[in-house]
């Protein structure tokens, strides 16, 4: 089966609708929603594991100078 040939406006009568649906404030998070699962796909196509990412060990936030001075200009008050 072919699929047919979407137009200028059909794929604007296509945008209307999902805005209609989503609206305006859900647009963004059904974006990142969507952008997740296509990372995700990606990532299992290709045969990558989950647990290759948590072998890798994880940085220890460090606090920085500025944070630390401040620290202890509040706590001397």
């Amino acid at each position: 089966m072919v699929f047919p040939h979407i137009g200028g406006w059909e794929l604007i009568l296509i945008l209307v609708v999902i805005l209609i649906v989503f609206g305006v404030g859900k647009l963004p998070q059904a974006g990142e929603a969507l952008g997740k699962g296509l990372r995700a796909f990606r990532k299992g196509q290709s045969g990558e594991a989950e647990a290759e990412e948590e072998e890798a060990p994880a940085k220890p936030k460090r606090k920085t100078a500025k944070k630390k001075a401040k620290k202890t200009k509040t706590e001397a008050s």
